[in-house]
């Protein structure tokens, strides 16, 4: 019973490190159409949503056998229940590069932001991509200080947005409303994305500790 256990958790684990590869490289593809109105990817990050959710779904059907099936308590019981707040912040990230994706592709043939916007975008979605990096990497080999490094890398996500937000409110934004509405949303997409990050990377060291980040 013991070993069909730690191996329905490594499936489980698997499912997590695939969802987390794959919401990397949508948002990678994203903020590729979003800069650069590439069409083709943006509509592949709309396509390939599905994946995620059906990924997202796996994880609570494995979960819900598991929890009924061995009835896990202590820490088993914990590498369950983090496994599916894991899945749920991986799901809303997969969720929010589908909406620069769309947002993309709702300007196209244009960019869907101007040139002035271009640079701090580039620095958004590199972030992101390092700490959606991470998690796969904390995911893959349970690492509490790495995953606490996320916490910090938001940071300069925040910083980013706090930019953005000093751009678009400008006294000589010269490209009206909608444009401004759109990157604040657009950067909102992105603030959030790392949140979610920060979200599992705090997940992870509860599951090494057993302690939360703020203890």
């Amino acid at each position: 019973m013991r070993e069909e256990f730690r191996a329905e958790l490594h499936t489980v684990s698997q499912l997590l490190v695939d969802m987390a590869e794959a919401v990397r490289a949508a948002m990678r593809k994203a903020t590729k159409a979003l800069l650069t109105a590439d069409r083709p990817a943006a509509e592949s990050v709309i396509e390939r949503d599905a994946e995620v959710d059906s990924l997202n779904r796996q994880v609570e059907e494995r979960v819900c056998d598991l929890l009924a099936r061995q009835a896990p308590v202590a820490k088993d019981l914990r590498a369950v229940v983090t496994a599916l707040h894991v899945a749920a912040d991986l799901e809303r990230m997969g969720d929010l590069a589908d909406h620069v994706a769309k947002t993309a592709l709702r300007r196209h043939p244009l960019p869907a932001v101007p040139a002035e916007l271009r640079g701090v975008f580039t620095e958004m979605g590199e972030v992101a991509d390092r700490m959606a990096e991470k998690i796969g990497a904390v995911l893959s080999k349970p690492d509490a200080a790495l995953a606490a490094e996320l916490d910090r890398d938001d940071d300069a996500m925040d910083d980013l947005h706090r930019d953005l937000f000093a751009l678009l409110l400008s006294d000589d934004w010269p490209y009206g409303a909608e444009t401004a509405i759109d990157g604040a949303l657009l950067g909102r997409f992105y603030e959030r994305y790392a949140d979610h990050a920060v979200n599992t990377g705090e997940h992870v060291v509860y599951l090494i500790t057993g302690e939360t980040l703020n203890n």
